[in-house]
């Protein structure tokens, strides 16, 4: 292929990458399934009953990763066995997909506030309705664009894996860089929006999420909204940048050309997460010593 051929396409990858990046992110936090979940789940134990959807079916990894391998297995069926095109296929493979998980997703949550009836924490039906077909929506958004990647890995860069086996990678990836990148604006400044900015959790104060939004009470809508802003947009940046930069690599020093190419593409990618390390140490450091560092009450204790 065209060198000026092959960076349209990678740009076309990326682009599908961060809208996959960026759903993934906002799908788990209309259901809670990112890092906050547990203290969802705690809540009402600790006599917080709450109207957020919880549902976690597993971490956001393997919940990905089993999405968008259904997706991709059913595109890839229909394309080998029944002539569908490309297009259409994966279209029709993420609608399979986003009903296996909406399926998923309402057992999860009618079955985790069952068990919670003990701790007076209600069923809202009204909530899995509203809920539900969101979580849908943006199911179908990550498997389709997860499923775009990797067909056009293969397909037209000739990538070595299968198409179904890079679906399930890229799924537990983009899963993993959601739990990375955009769990801290859900659980950190969102559930727990009450607590001093980089002070942590207390055990004291396990299961207090904030439920009052800003209009009534707080559900995963509310945070949908605030995460949009910021945290899915972040996720999937995060997302695009692992898509684009890794391929992009190998397009320019490809290595089954030659060894030294090999080298090349693994001494630049080492390159740039140093650069990137640095960099995001350097933006970690400003914000605490803009907003932090915290008090120590060691020497209060001592002087009183």
């Amino acid at each position: 292929m065209e060198p000026l051929i092959s960076m349209g396409v990678l740009a076309l990858i990326g682009a599908a990458a961060t809208i996959a990046g960026a759903s993934e992110d906002l799908e788990s936090d209309v259901g809670s399934q990112s890092n906050a979940n547990s203290q969802v789940q705690l809540a009402p134990q600790m006599g917080y009953v709450h109207r957020i959807y919880n549902k976690a079916i597993a971490g956001e990894p393997v919940s990905n990763g089993l999405m968008c391998t259904v997706g991709s297995t059913g595109a890839l069926v229909l394309i080998q066995h029944f002539g569908f095109s490309p297009l259409f296929a994966l279209v029709i493979g993420a609608l399979i997909a986003a009903m296996v998980h909406g399926s998923y997703s309402v057992t999860a949550i009618m079955g985790r506030e069952a068990s919670q009836a003990r701790f007076k924490q209600p069923i809202y039906l009204d909530l899995i309705r509203s809920h539900t077909p969101v979580i849908m929506a943006f199911a179908f958004l990550t498997t389709f664009s997860v499923e775009v990647v990797s067909y056009l890995l293969v397909t037209s860069l000739a990538h070595p894996f299968p198409f179904v086996l890079l679906s399930f990678l890229w799924g537990v990836v983009v899963g993993s860089v959601g739990s990375a990148t955009g769990d801290v604006h859900l659980g950190a400044e969102r559930q727990f929006q009450q607590q001093p900015f980089g002070e942590g959790l207390n055990a004291s104060q396990s299961g207090n999420i904030v439920r009052k939004a800003e209009s009534g009470l707080r559900n995963g809508i509310d945070n949908l909204w605030f995460c949009s802003k910021f945290g899915g947009p972040m996720t999937g940046v995060s997302f695009g940048m692992v898509v684009f930069l890794g391929t992009w690599i190998i397009l320019v020093f490809d290595p089954a050309k030659s060894v030294a190419y090999g080298w090349l593409s693994n001494l630049l990618g080492l390159l740039i997460v140093t650069v990137l390390c640095i960099w995001n140490w350097h933006i970690e450091k400003e914000t605490r010593e803009k907003y932090g560092p915290f008090k120590e009450d060691k020497g209060e204790e001592v002087s009183a």
